[in-house]
């Protein structure tokens, strides 16, 4: 049983770090009611003029694709529901949710880097597949600075196993940002 509701989960990682997965799975988890908030359809929301979000010229849109999904999550959590949102939401993006002052968990999942670049080569489809930004995006989120406590690494552990490990550290607390 997962309760947690009025509350929000960050739960972030590289590419091929499992973290959709994992979001979907916790979504269906007993307990509270639950909402899974996918941040890249936020991005794909933009039908023209969208820039890719790892690009430098794309501050700007990333700033405000990153303030509506904080507010949509806040709507769900007001709502009673446990918001669980999964995307790449680096330390960079955190000032719209903390922003919120609700109950704000934050989990980065963190693979080894070819762990992550063969995931998102195996699955292919539309998805991100190219080694340099996420080797890129890997870099960035290996350097949590005051955040690092937030990180697990999760090696090459088996969906079930990062599942349990997302669930245990909800319950333990220590993920919460104050």
């Amino acid at each position: 049983m997962v309760e947690f509701a009025g509350e929000i989960l960050i739960l972030t990682g590289t590419p091929g770090s499992g973290k959709t997965t994992t979001a979907k799975a916790l979504a269906v988890e007993g307990g509270s009611a639950k909402v899974h908030l996918h941040s890249d359809d936020f991005w794909h929301f933009i039908k023209n003029g969208a820039i890719a979000p790892y690009l430098p010229e794309a501050h700007r849109q990333n700033a405000v694709v990153i303030d509506v999904l904080a507010k949509a999550a806040q709507g769900y959590a007001k709502g009673g529901f446990f918001v669980i949102v999964d995307g790449i939401i680096g330390p960079w993006f955190l000032e719209p949710f903390k922003a919120l002052g609700m109950p704000l968990h934050y989990m980065v999942l963190r693979p080894p880097l070819e762990v992550a670049i063969r995931r998102c080569r195996d699955r292919g489809g539309d998805t991100l597949t190219d080694p340099e930004p996420i080797a890129a995006l890997h870099r960035q989120l290996s350097e949590l600075g005051n955040l690092e406590r937030h990180a697990i690494d999760i090696g090459d552990r088996a969906r079930e196993q990062t599942l349990a490990t997302v669930i245990e550290a909800l319950r333990g607390g220590t993920f919460r940002l104050s």
